[in-house]
Order: structure tokens, then sequence, then C-alpha cells
């Protein structure tokens, strides 16, 4: 961990007391309670039938946030474009503000018309400092473009937040630390904003992603995964989803959410729509293991407690792979909300990760513990960059050939924003000084919004996905 989240973990965990308690804000979903009945084995959870499942469904329920919902009602474009943006605190928002940016200032043609690349954005997904600029632009649209930058990114939001930590008044509350950065994030940021707010804007899909720090799975705040805790994603406050995206462990609690218990799985959840385990990766038959132990009746675990989407996934690509292998690859899940494949497959992925242990080795000073610490994490998180940026790859290539057919291809474009690709090295090395922190000066956030459009525009996958697009 760097200086700054070091100094307010300590000053955070000396005004802390033994034991604390999450505020619980997710509720149950209302239901038919007539002839509910649990499962009682793995098998009867993922082969429930429409018959058993409607005896627990919700009386007149409003549209929920599912990935079906959203994905349903928007419009067919010419391309299937999809943003993942990765944690890396303030410095992560502000890069992937400028991707949206330059996609809101790349112009397409479409039936004779010019309209915009942010337009044919389907799915943000995001972790930790990404999921700030995810979920405002998911709330805001093109508003994002106006307030954004004022009351986040040019913001000391660390100091405000240590600033209200070390406030006598907090001395002896029982508030947690992470509900007071909820309070905080809902007051100054998302105006108490839930996502039947987001359900509302009709834009892309906000994936915002969480580790369970019992199961070590990654939680996205979709309906799909609510529907595992019986409970209703529509009033719940957006700014608790991105706290738990962000939380750290130890600087702040987990967010936690209960589980209800009082309904019945549904038969067609898409992360139990890919039920044929011969043509399933290991990878994939673990998560969804996982995921059912949420359902499992002598699982004895009422609470989930979520941290830092950072920790399974600091890319926010596995969220999307995640998702389209449990329902059984692109081509099916296409079908279940009901939209047809187009002939372009991309793919943007936003990484503000940095490198910062090429510092050690300039002399035979024996480096500190926040050195040390930072070299091991760098070290770890780069692999499994790594490793997640090949998986996908592979993913994205296999869904696009299952799209294609002999008459029309889907060509795949993967895309990745990142500071390797800054040509110049004092530049580069001006981005990996900045640490993970909420709290960036001006330069550091004009220099990281042109980075993002720049990087984007001068990417040449970009530039030949821009050049299909208008050459149709």
């Amino acid at each position: 961990m760097l200086k700054p989240i070091l100094l307010m973990a300590v000053s955070t965990l000396l005004l802390s007391g033994c034991t604390t308690f999450g505020a619980i804000t997710n509720t149950a979903k209302t239901l038919n309670h007539a002839d509910i009945t649990a499962p009682s084995s793995d098998n009867d959870i993922l082969n429930i039938s429409p018959s058993q499942s409607s005896s627990a469904r919700q009386t007149n329920p409003p549209k929920a946030y599912s990935i079906e919902s959203v994905m349903i009602q928007k419009p067919l474009g010419k391309a299937t474009l999809m943003l993942a943006f990765s944690g890396g605190g303030s410095r992560a928002s502000a890069l992937a503000y400028g991707v949206l940016q330059e996609l809101r200032d790349t112009p397409i043609q479409r039936n004779g018309q010019t309209t915009r690349l942010l337009d044919e954005v389907d799915v943000i997904s995001s972790v930790s400092g990404g999921s700030f600029t995810a979920a405002y632009y998911g709330l805001h649209g093109d508003k994002t473009f106006q307030k954004f930058e004022g009351v986040f990114l040019r913001k000391n939001i660390e100091g405000l937040l240590i600033e209200q930590a070390l406030s006598p008044w907090m001395w002896f509350s029982d508030i947690t630390r992470t509900d007071r950065a909820v309070a905080f994030y809902e007051n100054a940021v998302f105006k108490g904003a839930t996502y039947a707010d987001m359900q509302k804007r009709n834009g892309p899909l906000i994936v915002i992603n969480a580790s369970d720090l019992g199961s070590g799975i990654r939680f996205s705040f979709t309906q799909e995964y609510f529907d595992l805790l019986c409970s209703d994603l529509n009033n719940f406050p957006v700014a608790r989803a991105v706290t738990a995206s962000s939380s750290v462990p130890v600087v702040f609690n987990p967010v936690v959410l209960k589980k209800y218990r009082n309904c019945s799985p549904h038969s067609n959840n898409l992360l139990f729509s890919h039920r044929d385990e011969a043509h399933k990766s290991y990878e994939v038959s673990s998560l969804q293991q996982g995921l059912i132990g949420y359902l499992n009746p002598d699982d004895k675990r009422d609470y989930v407690h979520l941290v830092d989407g950072g920790i399974t996934d600091n890319l926010g690509l596995r969220a999307i792979y995640d998702v389209m292998e449990l329902a059984g690859g692109a081509k099916a899940i296409l079908k279940k909300v009901e939209q047809k494949p187009v002939g372009h497959f991309a793919v943007i992925a936003v990484n503000a990760s940095t490198k910062s242990s090429g510092y050690i080795g300039l002399s035979n000073q024996v480096p500190n513990i926040e050195t040390t610490i930072n070299a091991v994490s760098d070290i770890q998180l780069h692999r499994y960059n790594a490793a997640t940026i090949e998986l996908f790859q592979q993913g994205l290539k296999r869904w696009t050939q299952a799209l294609s057919t002999e008459n029309k291809v889907v060509q795949d474009y993967f895309i990745e924003v990142g500071f390797k690709d800054v040509i110049e090295p004092e530049k580069r090395e001006f981005f990996n000084r900045i640490p993970t922190s909420f709290v960036l000066d001006t330069q550091q956030v004009d220099e990281l919004i042109n980075a993002g459009r720049t990087l984007l525009r001068q990417h040449p996958v970009y530039q030949q996905l821009i050049t299909n697009l208008n050459g149709q």
C-alpha cells in the first residue's frame, strides 16, 4: 500500500473499536410466500424447473437492474462494444474518464448519419477506482462531462475522508469507517442515487464489481447476483456499491449484505444457464459451484462481506468473461437478451496499473516497508493482469468465431489502454509515480485525462475499428 493509504489506515485504526458491525441496507424481495421451498442439493439448484420457481416470484415487481433487462432495451448498433475500467484510485478514474471523452468525440457513420462511438457502448465493467467513473456515467450520461471533474476528480477525496475520520464527534461513534465513506459519497458524489435511478437512464449496462471476502468470489452488482441473496437491487444505493468495489481491506471495513433465504432460485438466472459440464472449463465450473454456495440451505452464513473488487480482478475483465462463459458464450447470451450479432465485437480495457518497483536497485539502500509492499503488490498484480488479458483474448476469439457464419464474419478487437504504451520515458515515469490514492493535483488530472484520450486514439486496433465501422 502507498503512503497516503497507510497513513489513513493507521489513523482510522487508532480510532476504531475492537468490534464493529456493518450497516445492512439491502432489502428482501417482496414475494408470494405460498409454497416457497428451498433446494436441498446442488443438483436441485441447477435443475430447478420453471414451475418450482413460479411460487416465489415477486408480486408485480418493478423492472430489476439485471443484465437481461438492460441489454434487451439497448438498441442494436453497428458494434458490440464493452469497456472495462481497472482499479487504481483516482488515477484509474481519470484515465477512464479520458477514454469516455475520446469515445464521445469519435464520429462514426450509421445509416447515413454521423453519430458517436460512445453511443455504441453496451457494457461498462469496473472495479475500485474505475467504478466511480463507471457509476457516475451510468447515472448521468453526457452530464458526466460537465460535472464529474468538479465533484470527484479535482477534489481531495482522501483528505476529506481522513478529516471526517479524525473529527472528534466520530471518536466514540459506532459508525464504521466504510459507512462514513458511503455517507460522504452519497452526499458529495452520487446524491442518494439507487439502482432504480440507474435503470431509468436506459444507458449501457454498468457492472460494478467487488470481492466476497468469505468465499473469494467476484460479486457483481446486478440483479442476477442479488437473486442469490433473495434481495432486491433496485433500491440499493449506488454509493454503497461503489464503496464496496473500492474498500481496501484493513483501511475500510467490508460492505455487508444480508442473505434473506426467502426465495427459490430463478430457473432462468443467467449465471446458471450453461449446465453442460462437458463444455465448461475448470475455472467456470468452480465459479458456478461457488455461486451455488449462496443458495445452499446448509450454508450457515447469513451475511456477505464485500471488499475491493481489485482483489479478484483488478482489470474488470473477468466479470465480463464470467458472465459470458456462465451463460454459454456470446451466442447464448445474445439469444437470452433478444439481440442479434453484429459484425464487430470490441473490448476496450482501461488499465491504470503502474510499475513502481523499477526504482529498487538504483542503490544499495535497503527498500523501506512501503517500497517493498508496493513491489510485491506490483509483481503479483502484473502477473495476474497478464493472465487475465490472455484468458480474455482467448475467450473473445472463441465468442466471435461462434457468432460468425459463412455469410457474415464477426471481427474481434481487443484494445488495452495503459501506461506501458506511453512513448516518452519521462511521461511514462510521471504516470508510474502517481500513487494509488484518492487525491490528484491539477497537473495529474490533466495529464491522465489526456493520456486516456491519446492512448486510445493512437491504438492501432482502435484505428482499425473506426476504419471498419466507417467503411460499412
